[in-house]
């Protein structure tokens, strides 16, 4: 068993009952712990439509949310910094997301495993279906 974090694309398709995810949603909590990032929580939100509101804040307030310290905010900027260095532009939220899923020792569950490039991080890959790809790292 493992614990994981969902980046927001994931909660983005459960909410929008993409085919495949509440059955993704439901294998992922048989496995372990679900948390979300501060940020994750922040996109969601900002993002829903106000008829949206009480199943956003159902399906958020059922995932324990991880806040930004300010060792999180450090590795953020360090990844931001190494990945700039070597050509390759990381996200504000996406650095802070994988950040705090590198300090807590988390999988993070993603459909963008591309933005996440990071070798000390373990990325599971979500397709359109749900259907998941674990360890995957973009070459």
């Amino acid at each position: 068993m493992s614990d994981h974090i969902l980046d927001t694309n994931i909660l983005i398709r459960y909410l929008r009952k993409t085919k495949g995810y509440k059955d993704l949603m439901r294998e992922i909590g048989q496995k372990g712990w679900t948390y979300i990032s501060a940020m994750t929580r922040l996109e969601i939100v900002r993002g829903m439509q106000d008829r949206e509101r009480a199943d956003t804040f159902d399906l958020l307030d059922n995932l324990e949310t991880l806040p930004v310290t300010a060792g999180i905010a450090d590795i953020a900027g360090e990844l931001i910094r190494m990945w700039r260095g070597r050509g390759m532009i990381l996200s504000d939220a996406d650095s802070i997301i994988a950040a705090t899923a590198i300090n807590h020792g988390l999988a993070l569950v993603t459909t963008n495993a591309k933005h996440f490039p990071m070798p000390e991080l373990t990325v599971i890959q979500a397709d359109e279906q749900g259907n998941i790809t674990p360890n995957c790292h973009p070459s």
